[in-house]
């Protein structure tokens, strides 16, 4: 059994990771989201939002995350 990994493939604004997440899940590529919450507790968003992909998908997601990004 082949050992899956995440990889951080996009730091930046919201708005465009929530758009490469749906590019990518328009092509069958779960991704995940991650928020750094150190400053939730303050009310504060976060400036940076993290988009991670399992290593197997990047060679295919490779094309959609140079065209969004």
């Amino acid at each position: 059994m082949k050992k899956h990994t995440l990889n951080k493939v996009f730091a930046g604004e919201e708005s465009s990771a929530i758009l490469l997440k749906n590019r990518l899940s328009e092509i069958g590529i779960e991704s995940i989201i991650k928020y750094d919450s150190s400053n939730a507790f303050f009310g504060a968003r976060p400036e940076v939002i993290d988009l991670y992909i399992d290593d197997n998908d990047f060679e295919k997601a490779g094309p959609i995350i140079m065209e969004t990004t």
